[in-house]
């Protein structure tokens, strides 16, 4: 099964974001065991030149790899699909209207406005022999609620064809219900139940960055299935820290 397929079946998924660029730090993270991996192209220390390396590294070992546009320009998106991510996250998205024009991009026309190039690597240089229309279906459509509109208009956007995961950003979120870094504050506790009602309903995945491993648990427990645990780098740091204080 794709990830896609995986998360459409209502299967619940753990990853985390690389932050560090790097395809070792890549390989490490996909040997853990994670469900997937998200490149951070809006606040990673990489660029789309270092995607390929960490893609690799993921299919090395069978997980699927995502990348978070630093824009939801079309050709932003469309090169990183190009170069073989699995799925895109979209950030601050507000209004449905941004949300339509975004997953457009993921999808190979008439369902969308994805240059067509059958030549690039996620293609198999050629090779490919999918229709356009499976790749289209193949493609994890993930948008992020990270501000107060974009939670007004939850329900709305999670009924919109291709948003696979509504992903909650827990500081960008709660910085715009004016509560920054109180991530158990009644009004973003709130907040959450909103998109997981509006997820469930839409029969879509609640997605959400766990900002440290200890608040997996609860998260879980809330009704998110689609949860990031940190980054490369602050496991990373947490480790390290944990080992210089031995």
């Amino acid at each position: 099964m794709t990830l896609r397929e995986r998360v459409r079946a209502g299967e619940s998924t753990r990853g985390t974001f690389l932050n560090l660029g790097s395809a070792g730090a890549a390989e490490v993270c996909a040997l853990a065991g994670f469900d997937w991996l998200l490149v951070d192209l809006e606040h990673g220390a990489g660029g789309e030149d270092g995607l390929v390396a960490q893609l690799l590294a993921g299919a090395a070992h069978g997980v699927p790899v995502l990348s978070r546009v630093e824009s939801a320009e079309r050709i932003r998106v469309g090169h990183v699909l190009d170069l073989g991510s699995a799925g895109v996250m979209f950030p601050r998205l507000d209004t449905p209207e941004q949300v339509r024009d975004a997953i457009a991009h993921l999808w190979y026309p008439p369902q969308g406005d994805r240059g067509i190039a059958g030549y690039n690597r996620a293609r198999e240089f050629g090779g490919d022999g999918r229709s356009n229309e499976g790749v289209n279906e193949s493609l994890l459509g993930i948008v992020q609620i990270e501000t107060a509109p974009a939670l007004q208009n939850v329900a709305e956007i999670a009924l919109i064809s291709g948003v696979d995961v509504l992903f909650v950003g827990p500081s960008d979120l709660s910085m715009s219900l004016g509560i920054p870094g109180q991530f158990d504050h009644p009004v973003l506790l709130e907040a959450f139940d909103a998109v997981i009602a509006a997820c469930r309903d839409a029969g879509i995945a609640a997605g959400i960055l766990a900002v440290t491993p200890d608040r997996v648990g609860a998260l879980a427990a809330r009704g998110f299935n689609f949860i990031g645990v940190g980054s490369d780098a602050s496991l990373l740091r947490a480790a390290a820290k944990a080992a210089a204080q031995n």
